[in-house]
């Protein structure tokens, strides 16, 4: 209907060339030229219909569909239903600006047409562009949830896999704790018969020596039978008999007083062997003669050495039965002398060596050993070989954080001080402490062994220092500063404390009284000895190193300072090397420095392996390693090579 009203009026236009002049249509009294006009006008119309309709048609189509929606369709709907009934009155002007006004709405909105092709085109490419993707998604989603599902899969058998090592470890975790169990047992077993075979050695060897001994006199010392002289009567032989008996006793006793008054080798048997082997008959021969003179021989002076001997195992053993200290700490420690120590230049080695924050950090005696100790409640060994630290067991027992770590002269025993206010002594093969010493009311900040065997010496941030006997695991004496104790050394026969009051107090140990104090130009966080007990080196606060002599006892020091070094906090370790030659610090901006002793001035400085403060630093005696820790549970091996 909309279609065949536009032709009709575009088909008007074309036809205005054949109407009279003056643009007027015949009068209605000439019905018949009336009707051929617009039978013309029809035939014309269904004409181009026909020969266009075919041609136009999805053209038609959309035009059709977008004037639905708009509302000038409604207008040409509207004004197609009126114009029939102002047909005849309506203009031919009105008609003409209609139709120039729909050519004009027909072309934009065939240009709209034409754009919105385009963007279907485009929308559809965009849309079939996204089906390809997402297909290509569902493919890889599907291929995700085969992946998942077998991920899933190995997830649940390595738990199932897990869960049966964990079973094993529990097993040989629990057959380990048996098997430690059965060796401490077999050591302390094998440390009593020691002591018994030792026991049995020396009173076999006391007994062997007494035997030989007096064998040996009573078959060299001069007798006369007597009674060849008297009378022959069975009366006087008798008598002299008897006196014979009692001059020949008394002669032997003469005899064997200087044998009891000399020292006898109770270790070494090398005397019995050469007397056994001699003869067997005549060993059985002197054994048979012994039994029969042992009432005649046997003194007070042959038997001595046995009683002392008997009085001085009886006293060992009485002071053993309490002691917690074994036979391998009695031996004299030797005497490590360092000739010359390195300077260090690289790391050998960075690791992260606890779980959290190292406090302290030591070498032992020998240097192939070290230990570390921090806020995770343990104590660390490492084995130093070839310029690697290699974990060699963990030392157990603390409830609270470590603060200081010190090795026996020896290296069989650890000391170690610690948060929960008290000590404790492990035995370099036990996990457990040996010895737990309590008895501070604060944290204990320094434990250090004394020069005295078996004595301990602690200081705590009560301000007290206490000697400690390893021997009764008791407290001898307490010291009552009154002023917080950050660190100790312990010297011959003398005991040098630093505080947080600025003061550094020498003590006699064998009168528990102050001597001397030496001031300071800070809170001090650490003291170290040299290796010959002749300098002592503080750490302060202020940022500085001073250096005292010791064999002056004078208020005079050397400090050292340096551009950069800034003391990290108030627990911060310096140390001495070996060799008396150099003094190493660690800083707050996680450098290493070192001092030159002799010139006083900056020898090296260490950065870019720590990115924490440094807390602890030390020297391997043997002056070729030097390890530094920090807070951030980083150690680092150094040295020249």
């Amino acid at each position: 209907m909309v279609d065949v009203t536009a032709n009709a009026r575009e088909v008007m236009s074309d036809s205005a060339g054949v109407l009279p002049r003056g643009g007027r249509l015949p009068a209605s009294g000439d019905g018949r030229s009336a009707e051929t006009w617009k039978g013309h006008i029809v035939r014309e119309l269904k004409h181009r219909d026909l020969s266009q309709h075919t041609m136009f048609q999805d053209l038609i189509r959309f035009y059709t569909q977008l004037l639905e929606k708009t509302s000038l369709t409604k207008g040409l709907l509207s004004s197609s239903i009126r114009r029939p009934r102002a047909a005849g009155s309506a203009p031919l002007s009105s008609l003409l600006q209609q139709r120039s006004q729909l050519k004009k709405t027909a072309g934009e909105l065939a240009y709209q047409v034409v754009e919105l092709q385009q963007q279907i085109k485009i929308k559809e490419g965009v849309l079939e562009e996204q089906h390809t993707r997402l297909l290509e998604e569902q493919r890889r989603l599907s291929g995700a949830s085969d992946t998942r599902l077998e991920l899933r899969a190995r997830v649940e058998l390595v738990q199932m896999q897990n869960a049966t090592l964990k079973e094993k470890y529990d097993n040989l975790l629990k057959e380990q704790r048996v098997a430690e169990t059965k060796l401490r047992e077999e050591k302390v077993r094998g440390e009593h018969l020691l002591a018994d075979m030792m026991k049995w050695k020396k009173q076999a060897a006391a007994r062997m020596n007494s035997r030989n001994e007096r064998r040996s006199r009573f078959l060299s010392a001069p007798h006369t039978p007597v009674h060849q002289s008297a009378g022959g009567t069975p009366a006087g032989r008798a008598m002299w008999s008897q006196t014979e008996i009692f001059l020949s006793f008394r002669a032997r006793e003469a005899h064997l007083a200087p044998v009891a008054r000399s020292k006898v080798n109770l270790d070494s048997s090398s005397s019995a062997p050469s007397s056994r082997s001699a003869s067997p008959k005549n060993e059985k021969q002197d054994e048979a003669t012994e039994r029969r003179h042992t009432r005649l021989v046997r003194s007070a002076s042959a038997t001595s050495p046995r009683i002392l001997t008997s009085i001085k195992e009886l006293f060992d053993r009485k002071r053993r039965g309490h002691s917690v200290c074994s036979l391998e700490e009695n031996l004299v420690s030797p005497v490590r002398i360092c000739v010359s120590a390195r300077v260090p230049a690289r790391a050998l080695q960075v690791l992260d060596a606890h779980e959290q924050d190292i406090n302290a950090v030591r070498f032992s005696s020998s240097s192939d050993l070290l230990a570390t100790g921090g806020t995770d409640k343990v104590i660390k060994l490492w084995e130093v070989r070839a310029g690697l630290l290699t974990h060699r067991g963990t030392l157990d027992g603390s409830t609270e954080g470590i603060t200081c770590i010190e090795f026996d002269p020896m290296g069989f025993r650890i000391l170690a001080a610690s948060y929960n206010k008290s000590a404790m002594l492990w035995q370099l093969g036990d996990s457990v402490p040996k010895v737990t010493l309590t008895g501070h009311s604060r944290k204990v900040t320094a434990a250090r062994f004394s020069s005295v065997l078996h004595q301990v010496v602690t200081g705590s941030g009560d301000g007290t220092i206490r000697l400690w006997d390893l021997q009764r695991a008791a407290c001898v004496r307490a010291v009552n500063v009154a002023k917080y104790c950050s660190d100790l050394v312990c010297s011959e026969n003398c005991i040098i404390s630093g505080h947080y009051d600025c003061q550094i107090r020498v003590w006699d140990s064998r009168a528990a009284s102050c001597v001397q104090m030496l001031p300071a130009q800070g809170k001090v966080t650490s003291l170290d000895l040299s290796s010959d007990h002749l300098q002592l080196l503080s750490c302060c606060r202020d940022d500085c190193l001073q250096l005292f002599d010791l064999r002056r006892w004078s208020s005079e020091r050397v400090s050292f300072r340096a551009d950069g070094f800034k003391c990290g906090s108030d627990s911060t370790k310096a140390v001495i090397s070996p060799d008396g030659c150099y003094l190493a610090a660690g800083s707050a901006d996680g450098a290493v420095y070192i001092w030159n002793v002799s010139t006083g001035k900056l020898e090296t400085r260490l950065p870019d392996k720590h990115s924490s403060s440094i807390s602890a630093v030390s020297w391997s005696l043997s002056g070729e390693y030097f390890v530094s820790v920090d807070k951030s549970k980083r150690a680092v091996l150094w040295s020249d090579i």
